[in-house]
């Protein structure tokens, strides 16, 4: 696309990966960040803006340790909150669009329904405080000349990084039996069908940019961390993946402690974000198996290593 230039931010992480990789595939202009350039230190943000001057920064950065931002909040703070602030107030200097990613950690669990994007935010997490603050110093910077989207989404699982699903691909070949929490319900999201879903809200993918603010995006179909292992090894076993395990146990959150309290309900309700882009998501499972295809064929991520 002539004089798109995007600033990818947090680009060496598991969902900046998926983005860079298709924003190469659209041949689109791209300066690309992480580590060696503080999101929180306003004045250098402002400085990079200024020189690459990008017409789109996408931020993908991100303190995602969840329970170790219990102890550090400070930290988590710094770069959830105050980056994105930085980071939309650099797009807004330029008249540039901002799209930052979010959290199902910004609601409470408690709800009996999905949660749209109007719900009633009520982190219990140090990590869902940080991030709702920095929903709302990002969204507090848009005007007509930059528009500001939020995206929230729910476990992520993608290529080069942690997640749930490579874990669990390690546990199965060296555990007799793996114990997972059953009373919490999610939708699971491919980081590649994110950032697709992303890149078209902000106009990048050849159509005209959907209106700004919060959308909700995950993979079509809700389950719980229980049944997404289940079914993890059901398709490890299908494509020839060393399986150890004979079985997964249900367990309950009570029988799991963990420093941060996770949501029950993270269900995300996807609506607004399928009615701008005129498609929906595909299930959960279909994404799931071209990741683990992905998996199967790339030596380098060897399914058989434990606890990667």
């Amino acid at each position: 696309m002539h004089g798109v230039k995007i600033w990818l931010v947090g680009a060496r992480g598991m969902l900046g990966h998926a983005l860079a990789a298709r924003i190469a595939q659209r041949g689109l202009a791209c300066v690309a960040t992480d580590a060696e350039l503080d999101i929180a230190e306003a004045e250098r943000v402002r400085e990079f803006a200024e020189r690459e001057r990008p017409t789109h920064i996408l931020n993908a950065a991100a303190h995602t340790r969840v329970d170790d931002a219990e102890t550090q909040e400070n930290e988590a703070f710094r770069v959830n909150a105050l980056g994105p602030e930085a980071l939309a107030s650099a797009a807004k200097s330029l008249g540039a669009k901002f799209l930052h990613f979010s959290t199902d950690y910004v609601f409470d669990g408690n709800a009996p329904s999905p949660y749209r994007e109007d719900a009633p935010c009520a982190p219990r997490s140090a990590y869902g405080r940080t991030k709702l603050a920095g929903e709302q110093r990002a969204l507090a910077q848009r005007d007509e000349k930059s528009p500001v989207y939020v995206v929230r989404t729910s476990w992520l699982f993608g290529e080069n990084g942690n997640n749930f699903v490579r874990t669990i691909v390690g546990l199965l070949a060296t555990r007799e039996e793996l114990r997972v929490v059953v009373d919490q319900e999610g939708r699971p999201t491919y980081t590649g069908d994110l950032a697709d879903a992303a890149l078209a809200l902000a106009g990048l993918y050849g159509k005209a940019p959907a209106a700004d603010g919060i959308y909700h995006f995950a993979n079509h179909g809700a389950t719980s961390w229980h049944r997404f292992a289940t079914v993890i090894r059901e398709r490890c076993l299908a494509l020839g993946f060393p399986v150890k395990a004979q079985r997964v146990v249900p367990v309950t959150t009570l029988e799991f402690p963990r420093p941060a309290p996770r949501p029950a309900n993270s269900v995300l309700d996807t609506s607004r974000l399928e009615a701008a882009l005129v498609r929906s998501p595909r299930p959960w499972q279909d994404a799931l198996e071209d990741y683990l295809q992905g998996l199967a064929g790339a030596p380098s991520a060897s399914p058989a290593r434990p606890g990667v």
